[in-house]
């Protein structure tokens, strides 16, 4: 059985940083590494409940290094920077392909309030004015 949610194939992108997930009607959906580290399903991204999120920063070089297949519904994703306790399951990566903009969005805008990077070499530092708290 195939439908839109379960890829036919995977192929990692080395060069670009980039998971391609190929469906059986055709579609071809790319996901930057970057995209998928920083927004990955584990525990240690998501926290254990709502407000326990912990901002992933300086990861716009981070690379996937292994794929594993996790029974007949999800990969487990090894990356760069040692990071590999995510289980993404095909309804998570549709999700993310699906919404993966409005997400990106989401994210860029909370490294902008944390006033943290994508780049592990930047340090961003704030400048307060002195007559506001």
């Amino acid at each position: 059985m195939s439908d839109n949610t379960t890829p036919v194939g995977i192929e990692l992108h080395q060069k670009s940083r980039e998971l391609e997930l190929i469906y059986a009607n055709g579609e071809k959906h790319r996901l930057s590494c970057e995209l998928l580290r920083v927004l990955s399903p584990s525990a240690e991204v998501r926290g254990h409940g709502k407000g326990q999120e912990k901002l992933q920063t300086g990861k716009i070089n981070v690379a996937i290094t292994d794929i594993v297949p996790v029974g007949n519904y999800a990969i487990q994703l090894k990356f760069s920077d040692g990071h590999d306790s995510g289980i993404y399951s095909w309804n998570y990566l549709r999700d993310l392909v699906d919404n993966r903009e409005q997400y990106w969005q989401e994210y860029l805008q909370k490294l902008h309030e944390a006033g943290a990077s994508r780049d592990p070499e930047v340090q961003v530092v704030k400048f307060f004015d002195a007559g506001k708290e």
